[in-house]
């Protein structure tokens, strides 16, 4: 079961699911997720998609193996927008997931995020940081949903001795983002792609690091597969300013945007890169998928969608 499986990560993680022979059930409420992201596996015998919300409470029948809570809002536009959801879907929603996991005695696994770390004061970020996140911010309502989350995941493990498991996403791309997502790489696309201004936060100096999504889908099943309940970093090492990101997707894609400079948003992070030795060293992961070379499949399919 999957919940957010119509997703962008969600969607994807459903595809892998199928082709290992499982049967999937993808919940969704559709605030961010699309059933398009899954209509070419709708027609799958051992595929359902329900829509519902998790933070109502999940019953179901029959046998379940694997529990993958990957329900939230995750890019600033979203989770402002829905600031109460996102806070219930990180914290409600979550132990009713935990709560499906313990009757079901199945493994659980949590989509946390690298916005747990918020604006850090370490470099890269190892998962033994605790994090610098400012509570009552702009992005408080999804990193604190995220870090309850967490705790939710270690008490269920601790007082009821369900096989947890826990996933730091950080910065991820590639085909199902919507476009209208806000986060750098679909906003410099599109852009790109229209030939608009590119609109670069702050002097751009910024940095991120980005995964494309079949390696983060491969971690997260490898670590499903052989991690252990303590949370585990999954990105992209390789480093990159906002402004470097900028220019790379307009010559990817033969654009003639110009970029043009804005406010810097509130609490947003300065550097963000993540330390994935404890995932090269427990499941032997590290990404595939070079920067240009999943920009590049990326920016395919934003083509495709601006062209619909």
């Amino acid at each position: 079961m999957v919940s957010g499986g119509a997703g962008f990560i969600g969607s994807h993680l459903c595809d892998a699911l199928l082709e290992r022979g499982l049967a999937v059930l993808a919940l969704d409420n559709f605030i961010t997720g699309s059933p398009g992201n899954v209509k070419h596996i709708e027609a799958s015998p051992d595929f359902e998609l329900r829509q519902l919300d998790v933070n109502t409470g999940v019953f179901l029948d029959g046998d379940v193996r694997y529990v993958l809570h990957f329900a939230s809002p995750a890019s600033p536009p979203q989770y402002g927008a829905n600031p109460i959801h996102t806070l219930k879907v990180g914290t409600v929603g979550t132990m009713n997931m935990l709560g499906l996991a313990r009757a079901k005695g199945a493994t659980f696994m949590l989509a946390s995020t690298s916005e747990i770390y918020g604006d850090p004061l370490v470099h890269p970020q190892p998962e033994s940081y605790w994090g610098n996140v400012n509570p009552i911010g702009p992005r408080g309502c999804y990193d604190e949903a995220k870090r309850c989350a967490e705790a939710y995941a270690m008490a269920y493990h601790r007082a009821h001795h369900v096989d947890t498991r826990i996933v730091r996403i950080f910065n991820t791309h590639g085909p199902r983002m919507q476009v209208s997502d806000g986060r750098a790489v679909p906003n410099f696309m599109a852009q790109a792609i229209r030939g608009e201004p590119i609109t670069v936060y702050g002097d751009g100096a910024q940095t991120r690091s980005l995964c494309y999504v079949s390696d983060l889908v491969r971690g997260v099943l490898e670590w499903l597969d052989r991690g252990d309940e303590l949370p585990v970093n999954l990105g992209n090492p390789e480093e990159v300013t906002v402004l470097e990101l900028a220019r790379t997707i307009i010559r990817l894609a033969g654009s003639r945007s110009e970029i043009v400079h804005g406010d810097l948003p509130e609490d947003d992070p300065k550097q963000r890169r993540p330390d994935i030795a404890r995932a090269q060293r427990l499941i032997g992961w590290r990404p595939e998928v070079g920067l240009e070379d999943g920009l590049s499949r990326t920016l395919e399919y934003f083509r495709s969608v601006e062209s619909a």
